[in-house]
């Protein structure tokens, strides 16, 4: 059974109120990018932005999401899309017969699912031998927020711990790094702090506008620490009989 965590509402509210976060957006687009592969599988597409960005370098992709008013939404702005396929798919479930993605991409995902291991697992499940699965998620437990915990987040995660989850699902970590370092130091003091909650306006289009591009360029010369944490994992190329989802123990 899929389980996200947090309220649905509320999270279809933060994505169309983050719509116009434009360069932050093509900035983590564009960092997972070189990963994808030739048919990607984004998991919880929500409002299908992120596929915008990366229908002109893809010649197929799917987008899928579990919450079922966000799913229509998605279905009806790519409906008959040429490049973009849509499905209904949450995590944990049980992988296609035959995988046929060469990548599953999340973004900022992972951290709602209470089963993050076996999400993973799941996540393996649908890619071919030898691709990737790539995810984007929040970082460091300290800058837990009562925004996090009512979007749904069950978890901020550092390197360690996030390679300990893609390890445990029977994945190669090829990369896992902080993303965006100023991020995080504005974030302890707009979230954590102060309690802000993100949303659409004058304040956001600035800092979207004003603020990105140098976090952009500080983060590509030091990035020790960042809002978010970014991982590059491989499917074994072999890895034997291909299981589903683990029953309950």
């Amino acid at each position: 059974m899929t389980i996200i965590a947090g309220d649905s509402g509320l999270q279809t509210s933060v994505l169309e109120d983050l719509g116009d976060a434009r360069k932050y957006r093509r900035w983590l687009a564009e960092l997972v990018l070189p990963h994808l592969g030739n048919h990607p599988l984004e998991i919880g597409s929500g409002l299908g932005d992120y596929a915008e960005e990366w229908i002109p370098h893809l010649t197929a992709m799917t987008a899928s999401e579990a919450e079922p008013d966000r799913f229509a939404q998605l279905k009806a702005r790519y409906h008959e899309h040429p490049t973009i396929a849509v499905r209904q798919l949450g995590l944990p479930s049980e992988p296609d017969r035959e995988p046929r993605y060469s990548s599953v991409v999340s973004l900022n995902v992972l951290e709602h699912i209470p089963d993050d291991v076996g999400a993973l697992r799941s996540m393996k499940g649908f890619v071919r031998p030898g691709g990737t699965v790539v995810a984007v998620a929040p970082a460091f437990p300290s800058a837990m927020s009562r925004f996090d915990r009512a979007i749904g987040h069950q978890r901020r995660y550092t390197r360690k711990t996030v390679t300990a989850a893609f390890e445990a699902a029977g994945l190669t970590v090829e990369i896992a790094r902080y993303v965006n370092p100023l991020g995080l130091l504005t974030w302890y003091v707009s979230a954590t702090a102060l309690g802000m909650t993100p949303h659409n306006g004058l304040g956001l289009r600035l800092y979207d506008a004003a603020v990105i591009p140098v976090a952009r360029f500080v983060d590509r010369i030091w990035a020790p620490f960042g809002q978010s944490v970014f991982v590059v994992a491989r499917v074994p190329k072999s890895s034997g009989k291909r299981r589903g989802v683990p029953k309950p123990r």
